[in-house]
């Protein structure tokens, strides 16, 4: 399928206009806080549900911001002089922002949906029009070249990432350009590579209208535009992961077989990040029968690198097909059609002994270690974004654990973490609890059992005692030998140093 069906995008070339246009813009307050003050929080809400009606009955009056809304967000035609004193019309029309829609209207050429950035930032996303309040059906076009806007995913993808300042960042299949969107604010040189070249098009008009630098867009798949002496202090990308039957749409099928897209991402990542960076993606991969998930994923880490991989839901194989088969709205298609390919998805996952699929984070960072750490664990439960911060400070606490064995642990300071409340479980009544449960408020929202000794250990640690100290005092408490629970005791502070309820204080 070509592009033929997609409407003509603004000029990228016309800084000056876009400058322009995005003074308009802000000017009329269309921006996030903008939008959420005009439509309330239950329309504003909606939108993120491709819902848009709820907007529509916010935006019936007057003012130059519903007309905007409207405009860019909704794509209604706005009559010219609504917009006439609000917009440089004439400019946007030359460039290719707005056309003439016949009589005396306007429309959008593409969706602008406002953003706010992580500091407060007023920024705009750029995507084909219908896309950017996407959602499942939400996709404006069936042509394989259509480029979304913000999504579940991207914004998923933005948080987790870690954003300390670097001197160079790649983001893999920019799509929209959000990721290199955000990269800009940290990082010194921020290329953006996608298959598609109306998904380069689109990210130099995000990064312009967000007064963001401009980036190095190259054109290819994967690595293939990354010259072979290159590499990265960051490399993040959400992939065209989906597992289909098919290379159907560019924005989210990869076009190779099972999981092999995200297996090859990973596996090729490690050969291009500077020591010490970070390597970040969404993911989905097969569960198979026979093998468990985890080994699997194991097996795609490469060589020189620790890795922390986060299953964040599975889903079964009808459950996976018909989810994407509403995303590409095919579940209002004709029912013979709808069937054959809901079929071709089941036989392509019988014939891999597919039985479900899960999706997740992948966080890659090279290191120097001889022995690697290796993190695959499932985590469905609700976290607190952003969590870039988290993500950093756990190959942080890998490093620390690695470097002190049990001895240099118990001669260690810590202290317990900011947030973290005690539960203890029993019966009613019952003179002491059946098990004490730690657990954290920010960041992954852990929790964790312990015993009376670790509930103990834990509740006094604020970096005065060394571990080996606490414990002696503990056993003296309790009337246990202290040497055998200084035996005992390194494996539990290490995983509560490993989760993140502590934290070496020195």
């Amino acid at each position: 399928m070509s592009n033929s069906s997609l409407a003509p995008l603004p000029s990228s070339d016309r800084t000056d206009v876009t400058a322009r246009l995005r003074e308009a813009l802000l000017g009329a307050s269309f921006s996030a806080d903008g939008l959420l003050d005009l439509l309330g929080a239950s329309a504003y809400a909606a939108l993120a549900r491709s819902e848009t009606v709820p907007a529509l009955r916010a935006t019936r009056g007057d003012s130059p911001l519903e007309a905007l809304v409207r405009l860019f967000l909704l794509q209604q035609p706005v009559p010219h002089a609504r917009v006439a004193d609000v917009l440089p019309v004439a400019d946007c029309l030359e460039s290719g922002w707005l056309t003439r829609t016949g009589g005396d209207e306007l429309a959008a050429t593409v969706d602008v949906r406002p953003y706010g950035g992580p500091g407060g930032e007023d920024w705009f996303i750029v995507s084909d029009l219908g896309c950017a309040v996407g959602g499942a059906g939400g996709i404006g076009s069936l042509d394989e070249g259509v480029v979304l806007g913000v999504g579940g995913a991207s914004t998923t993808l933005a948080g987790i990432t870690v954003r300390t300042p670097v001197g160079s960042a790649l983001d893999l299949g920019t799509g929209s350009g959000i990721q290199a969107l955000h990269a800009a604010q940290h990082a010194t040189r921020v290329t953006a590579t996608d298959l598609n070249p109306r998904a380069l098009h689109i990210t130099a008009l995000t990064l312009a209208l967000s007064g963001a630098p401009a980036a190095d867009l190259r054109e290819g798949s994967l690595f293939e535009p990354i010259a072979d002496d290159e590499s990265y202090d960051l490399i993040v990308s959400n992939p065209p992961f989906v597992i289909s039957p098919g290379a159907r749409l560019t924005y989210r099928d990869g076009g190779m077989g099972g999981d092999d897209l995200c297996r090859t991402l990973v596996q090729e990542a490690g050969d291009r990040l500077n020591d010490g960076g970070y390597a970040q993606f969404l993911a989905n991969w097969q569960h198979v029968e026979g093998e468990e998930w985890q080994d699997r994923l194991r097996s795609w880490v490469p060589r020189g690198c620790d890795a922390w991989i986060v299953q964040r839901e599975v889903q079964d194989v009808t459950q996976y097909a018909e989810l994407w088969l509403r995303d590409a709205g095919d579940h209002r298609s004709d029912p013979v059609e709808y069937q054959a390919r809901y079929d071709a998805w089941l036989d392509e996952f019988e014939a891999r002994k597919v039985k479900s699929v899960g999706f997740g984070w992948i966080t890659l960072r090279k290191s120097a270690a001889t022995q690697p750490s290796v993190v695959v664990e499932e985590w469905p439960h609700p976290v607190e974004q952003p969590l870039g911060d988290t993500v950093r400070a756990h190959f942080d606490r890998v490093d620390y654990l690695r470097a002190h064995d049990d001895a240099a642990l118990l001669a260690g300071h810590f202290r317990l973490a900011g947030e973290i409340v005690q539960e203890q479980v029993g019966l009613p009544g019952a003179e002491d609890p059946e098990h004490v449960v730690l657990r954290q408020h920010r960041g992954m929202r852990r929790a964790t059992k312990v015993d009376t000794v670790g509930a103990g250990f834990a509740g006094v640690c604020d970096g005065t005692l060394s571990a080996g100290r606490i414990l002696d005092a503990i056993a003296q408490l309790v009337g246990e030998d202290p040497v055998l629970l200084r035996d005992r005791t390194p494996s539990q502070i290490r995983l509560l140093v490993e989760q993140g309820f502590l934290e070496p204080a020195r």
